[in-house]
């Protein structure tokens, strides 16, 4: 197993930067996120700002564990430690001969990619906010305001979970949400397949059950311990939402750092739940999650 530290560089307009493999190494003209080697007994995390001072010239500030990605290359079996560069000191240039250039998602993309990066890049598309519906504790009304509000602010990504609604009074409900996100472009997981709907989240019992996830769509599932972890990432889910980290009533929480062990080594992107709200984000980061999911807080 080669082990390599990767980084996704962000700039703070959501632009990030990608290097082409210089002539006389292995896929030598492919596209990449940069990073390196992880020498025997380095900390991951080390390696990185190692590699993108001796690569890029920049001094790593804020590097947050984010997702680990194995490929097997002609070459080798290859597993990519993933961080997320937010902060750092000096301006990217390259130093080793390769190019680079600053990426937006949905745009036009430098080629070739490297085979193990398609799945990055889709995983890196998913927003750091994840909002869960209180309808049947807020009202339909002041929850499609909210929603309208929350998606004129930016909001991209929904889970419709409305159990306790009667089933009229739901069907109307996910009318008008499937309506709302199409408008401003956002993603709705609903709990069963639904015409209109981006995708499926199922529940950690749902999950244990599954055989296969969906042919198409995204698919998303709930989860409190690292063997739901493994199963969704065992069948491929798109994302998971991991917790309580903080509160639930009835239920024990993860706490941060259990939270971090369970997350650690995940090769899809893990949402953080329970008690949360934005200001927990960065907290959410440090602790290797994609970001938050949030019910009553996605909604004040």
């Amino acid at each position: 197993m080669i082990e390599v530290a990767a980084a996704v560089i962000e700039r703070a307009d959501g632009r990030f930067l990608l290097a082409q493999r210089p002539p006389g190494k292995v896929y030598a003209g492919y596209w990449e996120f940069p990073g390196g080697k992880v020498e025997a007994g380095e900390p991951a995390e080390r390696a990185l700002a190692r590699e993108l001072h001796e690569e890029l010239g920049i001094d790593v500030r804020t590097a947050y564990p984010w997702i680990t990605r194995e490929h097997v290359y002609p070459h080798g079996h290859v597993r990519l430690n993933f961080f997320r560069v937010r902060e750092w000191l000096g301006e990217p240039h390259p130093r080793e001969g390769q190019a680079i250039a600053w990426q937006a998602l949905g745009g036009a993309m430098v080629a070739p990619m490297l085979p193990a990066n398609a799945p990055v890049l889709a995983s890196l598309a998913l927003p750091h906010e994840y909002a869960v519906t209180d309808a049947a504790g807020m009202g339909t009304a002041p929850m499609l305001a909210a929603l309208e509000r929350r998606l004129d602010e930016g909001l991209r990504l929904v889970q419709l979970r409305e159990p306790t609604l009667a089933p009229v009074e739901r069907e109307l409900f996910t009318t008008e949400v499937l309506g709302f996100a199409k408008r401003h472009g956002a993603k709705v997981l609903t709990k069963s397949p639904t015409p209109g709907a981006d995708g499926v989240h199922y529940t950690a019992a749902e999950l244990m059950r599954l055989e296969r996830r969906p042919g198409t769509g995204l698919a998303a599932a709930s989860c409190h311990t690292r063997a739901e972890l493994q199963r969704a990432m065992a069948l491929g889910l798109d994302f998971a939402v991991l917790g309580p980290v903080l509160e639930k009533p009835g239920a024990e929480p993860l706490g941060w750092r259990r939270f971090a062990e369970m997350v650690r080594g995940t090769h899809i992107p893990v949402y953080a739940i329970g008690g949360l709200s934005a200001a927990d984000l960065p907290s959410a980061w440090r602790a290797g999650a994609h970001g938050v999911a949030m019910i009553r807080a996605a909604w004040r």
